[in-house]
This record gives C-alpha cells, sequence and structure tokens, in this order.
C-alpha cells in the first residue's frame, strides 16, 4: 500500500504520524507484520503488510480507514495484494 505525502511534510511528520498508528496495528489480531515505508525523492509513504488471506487485508483497510489515511497523509491509499510463497528471516536464531 501506497500514498502521496502532502507536500512539504517533512519525515518527522511522517514518522510522527506513523507512530501514532501503532496501537492499532498491534491490536489487530490477524496482522502478521507491517513495514512502513518512506521515500522522501518521490514524496511517498506506506507500508507492507504480512496477512494471512486477503480477505484480513481488506477488512483493515475498509472505507473509513482509508478516509483516514487520505486526511492523515493527504492523499488515498492505492493497494497491491501479492502472494507470500516464500519468507527469509535471517535475524532468527534456528539453534
Amino acid at each position: 500500500m501506497t500514498f502521496d505525502l502532502s507536500e512539504g511534510m517533512s519525515r518527522e511528520e511522517v514518522l510522527a504520524r506513523y507512530e501514532a498508528t501503532l496501537p492499532r496495528w498491534r491490536a489487530n489480531a490477524d496482522l502478521i507484520r507491517k513495514t512502513y515505508l518512506y521515500d522522501p525523492a518521490g514524496n511517498r509513504g506506506g507500508g507492507i503488510y504480512l496477512w494471512p488471506s486477503v480477505a484480513a487485508a481488506k477488512a483493515a483497510h475498509d472505507a473509513d480507514w482509508c478516509r483516514m489515511a487520505e486526511e492523515t497523509y493527504g492523499s488515498a491509499p492505492r493497494f497491491d495484494y501479492f502472494e507470500t510463497p516464500l519468507i527469509v528471516e535471517n535475524d532468527v536464531d534456528e539453534s
């Protein structure tokens, strides 16, 4: 999921808005992982989410959430959905 940031939004502002969303995502029992994205050169933000299903992803990003995201960041979010057939976790201790 990506979105265009409001013109002039600083990195600090973006991170503060991201941090404000942490409780919501930590409380979502369906969310496996979220990685926040920030592209200052392209003036974009977003996230990569790992969900158990597309249905869970769509339920979390309903119309109310999309309106909130647009108000918070300055543009409507764009979604792409991918299957995740493999995941590499290099920082996991397998001993």
